[in-house]
């Protein structure tokens, strides 16, 4: 098992409240981090998706309360929708008795669901956790081209070969489009959303056009949207937002949108290994999300990600907003001899921020002027996550 540096902080979070959801894609590890942490907890597993384990909740209240001391793990709780009123009534009676916390971890495939139906009836008794695919912190020895083909989903990062990662991958991305995505919504032709997914990997990081995207697949501009806001829900797709602030610009507006795992774009393009890749259109693209990716996945909850961009050619490719209100610019470069262009000059002259780093394959960091650092992408990950 890699460690996933997560744990800590899931932890963190059983000790201080009743019920904590752990949210994250199909395979990225959430049910093998939740039996590991459960160890420590005398937890008890239950599997909603076995009809074994969901005929011993028939009677909820009468269960749980045989187990009110032990935290209980329920893993794909939207399949028992229902299920969460009881855990409120639950939850208050072990406060009442004077359990505060680490009742419940609720493992979840999407951020739709469980928010839908734990917004009103657990505010206040839950905290939420994501995780991602494998992150380059997390990856140890294994090479970071590797991660960066393969993407970050454990099955795929380890495979014997890259053979057997893209089969992996491809088989993950079926049984998503037929049995996973018509859990959460209306029933979409696999196909079409297939279609969705493939431009998505061809536009990644780009800026979100839904129209033209509707044009494409033949369908309305609402059709599209709603198509986006799935598989955002889903944890498969990002919106990077853009910045805003009174600069006296024109800026622009429409969020960047990409596949957030680099391994499932590549899948999804027909890329097996780094060869194709590297002579692959998508390439300098795949590298930049790949890397803002690792970015925000390491600096977690204390930062929030924005792209910048004007209209007269300012651009900062990643942009955190820090909660004491500083601003860390980063620019992301595949190349060894990094050079940066007038725009990103442009841009931090706009917005002043804190820090200036450009991101690049290399692993020696330096001065590229006397506030602009080159950095590797593990050497920043880490200083983001020690902040």
């Amino acid at each position: 098992m890699l460690p996933r540096i997560l744990s800590h902080k899931l932890v963190d979070a059983l000790a201080h409240f009743p019920a904590v959801a752990l949210l994250g894609p199909r395979q990225v590890g959430k049910t093998t981090l939740a039996l590991d942490i459960g160890k420590t907890f005398n937890a008890l597993y239950l599997d909603l998706e076995s009809e074994q384990d969901q005929a011993r909740i028939s009677q909820p209240e009468l269960y749980f309360a045989d187990h009110q001391d032990q935290l209980v793990i329920l893993d794909e709780v939207h399949r028992a929708p229902g299920l969460f009123p009881v855990l409120r009534g639950v939850i208050d009676k072990g406060i009442r008795d004077g359990r505060r916390n680490g009742q419940f971890l609720l493992l979840g495939s999407a951020a739709l669901d469980l928010l839908k139906q734990s917004g009103e009836t657990l505010a206040g008794r839950i905290a939420y956790e994501e995780l991602t695919p494998i992150t380059i912190l997390e990856a140890g020895s294994l090479e970071s081209d590797n991660l960066w083909i393969r993407g970050g989903f454990p099955s795929s990062l380890l495979a014997g070969d890259d053979a057997g990662s893209l089969r992996w991958r491809r088989n993950f991305i079926r049984t998503y489009l037929e049995r996973d995505i018509p859990q959460f919504g209306p029933r979409i032709a696999a196909e079409t959303l297939r279609r969705f997914w493939v431009m998505l990997a061809w536009h990644q990081g780009g800026l979100l056009n839904t129209a033209q995207f509707a044009r494409n697949l033949g369908v309305d501009v609402k059709t599209a949207g709603s198509y986006i806001d799935l598989l955002v829900d889903l944890l498969l797709v990002r919106r990077l937002q853009p910045w805003h602030s009174n600069v006296g610009k024109r800026l622009v507006r429409s969020p960047k949108v990409y596949v957030r795992d680099s391994g499932l774009v590549h899948a999804l393009l027909s890329i097996p290994d780094k060869e194709t890749l590297l002579s692959h259109p998508v390439v300098g693209q795949s590298w930049e999300c790949f890397v803002i990716e690792n970015l925000l996945a390491c600096a977690g909850d204390d930062a929030q990600g924005y792209f910048y961009r004007t209209s007269g050619g300012g651009e900062i490719d990643l942009l955190l907003s820090w909660a004491d209100g500083s601003l860390w610019a980063i620019e992301i470069k595949r190349s060894l001899s990094p050079k940066l262009e007038r725009g990103f000059h442009s841009a931090c002259a706009d917005i002043n921020p804190s820090r200036k780093f450009v991101v690049y394959p290399g692993s020696d960091r330096y001065r590229l002027a006397s506030d602009i650092e080159a950095i590797s992408l593990i050497e920043l990950s880490q200083e983001l996550n020690k902040r």
